[in-house]
């Protein structure tokens, strides 16, 4: 009996663990880097470049002067770092990438104890920032691939809400030849690793399922335009923040309920932006602010324990 060992639940034993999940997701978005370098050059990669190089080492060093216990083998920096580079246009400077990655990992992640403890996801917090202190870092900027006609245009969305420039045709938005962000362009690159991940169970399809669907639906009535509405789901970062940022494990709600809730309230906070706001793009936003909101929205939809009921009426 010396032995025995007495735990809180839960009590679930995986041979998964965080590292080979971050793998997964790293693998996942190889598309939407490979494209991103593809349409937006040799400036793409070296944001990608620093962006990850930055967030696996200030992970390391605060580690290190903090006297922690190494955690960069987890890859999770490694992902944090190339969601942020892809969330970014190549109108971002290098040293902005350094500093965005840097606030990422240590203001959002280490400062509230390291991966699982941190209130929002490190990568959309960082974005804001960047967005908030200098202004252009998401904005337009033409592919390598792109017609004299669309060089010097703004990003769809900043067209559709300005009504100046040209829109590039659905096509091109669906393989990613439109300005705006270097990762957020390929549906087809992103839908990709949308499927490699609910293969490998990584993600399930709901959050992103409702957030893209809440968007498509609120765009359809705002607009009474069915092909402006698929320019808003193909606009802008809603396919990569749905797919990748809006999943993440530890900023957004475990029970199913809660997965739906949060992925109607991303799709609504987006479009309500989008259309009434006085940024164009509103995907960043409204993952931030429903990350603040999950402690409450993960408390619907838990199951009650087994007794539980019982107990209540007999007090």
């Amino acid at each position: 009996m010396n032995n025995l060992i007495i735990s809180s639940s839960p009590h679930f034993h995986s041979k998964t663990r965080t590292k080979n999940i971050m793998l997964d997701v790293i693998i996942a978005l190889i598309p939407a880097a490979i494209a991103a370098i593809v349409f937006y050059g040799l400036k793409a990669a070296l944001i990608i470049a620093v962006c990850v190089a930055t967030s696996v080492a200030a992970e390391y060093f605060f580690n290190l002067i903090c006297k922690k216990k190494q955690t960069v083998g987890d890859l999770s920096a490694i992902v944090t770092g190339l969601l942020l580079a892809l969330s970014l246009s190549t109108k971002v400077t290098l040293w902005q990438c350094f500093v965005g990655s840097v606030f990422a990992i240590i203001a959002v992640k280490c400062l509230f104890g390291g991966i699982g403890c941190n209130f929002a996801n490190p990568a959309v917090t960082a974005r804001v920032f960047l967005l908030i202190a200098f202004g252009k870092v998401a904005g337009g900027v033409a592919t390598n691939f792109a017609s004299p006609e669309l060089v010097a245009s703004a990003t769809p969305l900043e067209v559709i809400s300005g009504g100046n420039g040209e829109l590039p045709s659905l096509f091109d938005m669906l393989i990613g030849n439109r300005g705006g962000a270097i990762g957020e362009g390929c549906a087809i690159a992103l839908i990709l690793g949308f499927i490699y991940l609910l293969v490998r169970r990584i993600i399930s399809w709901h959050t992103p399922a409702v957030y893209i669907a809440t968007a498509f639906v609120l765009s359809l009535i705002i607009k009474q335009d069915l092909t402006a509405a698929l320019y808003q789901v193909l606009g802008g970062g809603l396919l990569l923040g749905a797919i990748f940022m809006a999943t993440d494990y530890s900023t957004t709600p475990t029970h199913l309920w809660g997965k739906i809730i949060f992925g109607l309230g991303c799709g609504v906070i987006t479009i309500l932006i989008r259309f009434f706001g006085s940024y164009p793009e509103g995907v960043s936003f409204a993952i931030l602010l429903m990350n603040i909101l999950t402690p409450y929205i993960d408390k619907i939809g838990v199951p009650t324990p087994l007794g539980a009921g019982g107990a209540k009426n007999e007090k």
